[in-house]
């Protein structure tokens, strides 16, 4: 029988990616992480005898507490945080069963930027449309949640990123950009080694919208049409990022679990 507190790797994977997946506290040793230096996509390294900050970084938010194989580490921690009452469980199996989980992507540690301030600082041009919210959403759902993003005129990108030491992306001749007849979204999924058939099919509609080639997916034009739309209604880029990430998450879900669903009228109409 399941212990009460714990998850096992599929469950995990089943909310990764979600706007209400739980916070994940990898507490590997500096030994382990070293031995298998990956993450699994939204967690943060975490000492795991820092209590009193974790408890700070989650805010009460439920979490998943992850070491090297399920045992001491994340349980002992787990029970530590659950009687401080914490909606806190471990990964079963811990990151061994992850790694050996089929389907489950890992994020190499070394491919995220170096964080500014606790979190990282990403910059690129003002009034985003497509790869701008596309972006900073799969970085939020599945590299770093806490990511900070500037919004600057184009002249002034390189600049501020060399100011604030800000990591620049979507502009020309940065490393986190176009490549050939790929957008910037299909370089973070790339770098991030985040190869699931969901986002490869959000990618497609990603790159049709982003590069006016809508014969990639169907969907690329609504895409498209709604992301100029979004624009239109906010002068802030800041709320239009917001409600683009709300916008991103249906069109993950429906990547990932709904592309077989069609309407039509009337409702019982027969094949």
């Amino acid at each position: 029988m399941a212990a009460p507190n714990e998850i096992n790797p599929a469950q995990l994977l089943r909310l990764t990616g979600l706007p209400d997946a739980p916070v994940l506290a990898d507490v590997r040793t500096d030994e382990d992480f070293a031995a298998d230096p990956y993450l699994i996509p939204g967690s943060f390294r975490h000492p795991h005898t820092d209590i009193d900050r974790l408890k700070g970084r989650l805010n009460g938010r439920h979490c998943v507490v992850i070491c090297q194989k399920g045992l001491k580490l994340s349980q002992g921690l787990t029970a530590w945080l659950r009687s401080d009452g914490i909606e806190a469980e471990y990964l079963q199996g811990g990151m061994f069963a992850w790694r050996d989980l089929k389907g489950a992507p890992r994020i190499p540690a070394g491919a995220l930027p170096a964080p500014v301030g606790g979190s990282t600082l990403w910059v690129t041009r003002h009034r985003p449309k497509i790869d701008r919210i596309a972006c900073p959403w799969l970085i939020r759902r599945f590299a770093d949640a806490g990511a900070r993003f500037l919004f600057v005129s184009p002249s002034e990108v390189a600049g501020t990123a060399e100011r604030f030491g800000a990591t620049p992306f979507d502009v020309e001749d940065v490393f986190w950009s176009h490549r050939g007849e790929f957008c910037t979204f299909d370089t973070l999924l790339e770098e991030f080694g985040l190869r699931t058939a969901a986002l490869d099919t959000l990618a497609r509609v990603v790159r049709g919208a982003d590069t006016n080639r809508h014969d990639l997916a169907p969907e690329a034009a609504g895409l498209l049409a709604l992301s100029v739309g979004l624009s239109r209604q906010f002068k802030d880029d800041h709320q239009q990022l917001e409600a683009g990430m709300k916008l991103y998450d249906a069109l993950y879900r429906w990547a990932r679990d709904g592309q077989s669903e069609g309407h039509d009228w009337p409702a019982d109409r027969k094949a």
